[in-house]
């Protein structure tokens, strides 16, 4: 196996999605005019805010408080983030960076809180809310502290396509078809669904309240 089967095998998606959602918290905290240690506060519970949530779920010990890797990889992350400069970057720039770091995050983390799901021999609901939560929680955090409502709440299709990722992957799972390729198909078909969501500007209905016309 090469390096790059080992990068996307199901236990890479957590790094992947560490790595992706550290970025896109580093940016939101670059365009909010954040401090520094708000921004490595935006970034950090970005990154890890679903998985400890996802963890407290299923009754263990959040693996951040135990394995040091995550907190690496955010670490590296930044200091990668600020040695090329990302925060001088043009405002366009910035949120174009954004919206794709955010989509292989959301993707990603979808996949690992599923895989966890599926081996907790979980049912369907299990496995989609797993990765659901994975996926989500940390934006969640990080729309809040910045006083923004989460994209879950209202953009592009944000929360479905993490239910979809996972309900894909609990479907191949039950049916033994959940091997490297397949998974990495579905990671791909997530990041594009996601990112034709947004720049097509699709979205779900809203359901809006019936207003009464003033000259009735």
């Amino acid at each position: 196996m090469n390096w790059l089967d080992i990068l996307l095998n199901l236990d890479g998606y957590s790094i992947i999605g560490t790595v992706a959602f550290a970025v896109s918290g580093y940016l939101l905290g670059v365009r909010k005019h954040l401090d520094l240690l708000g921004v490595v506060i935006v970034t950090l519970l970005t990154a890890i805010g679903g998985g400890i949530i996802r963890d407290v779920l299923v009754g263990r010990m959040p693996m951040v408080f135990l394995d040091n890797t995550n907190l690496v990889v955010i670490a590296l992350t930044m200091l990668f983030a600020v040695a090329v400069r990302l925060h001088k970057r043009e405002h366009e720039v910035l949120t174009t960076l954004f919206i794709i770091a955010d989509s292989i995050g959301l993707v990603a983390f979808s996949l690992a809180g599923a895989k966890l799901g599926v081996e907790f021999h979980l049912n369907a609901f299990g496995v989609i809310l797993l990765g659901f939560v994975t996926a989500v929680g940390g934006g969640i955090v990080r729309d809040m502290m910045v006083n923004d409502v989460p994209f879950i709440l209202h953009k592009d299709f944000y929360g479905t396509v993490s239910i979809l990722v996972a309900a894909v992957l609990f479907v191949l799972s039950q049916q033994g078809w959940d091997h490297l390729i397949a998974v990495q198909a579905l990671f791909v078909a997530g990041v594009a669904v996601r990112l034709f969501a947004h720049w097509g500007e699709l979205s779900l209905p809203k359901l809006a309240a019936h207003r009464k016309n003033k000259d009735s």
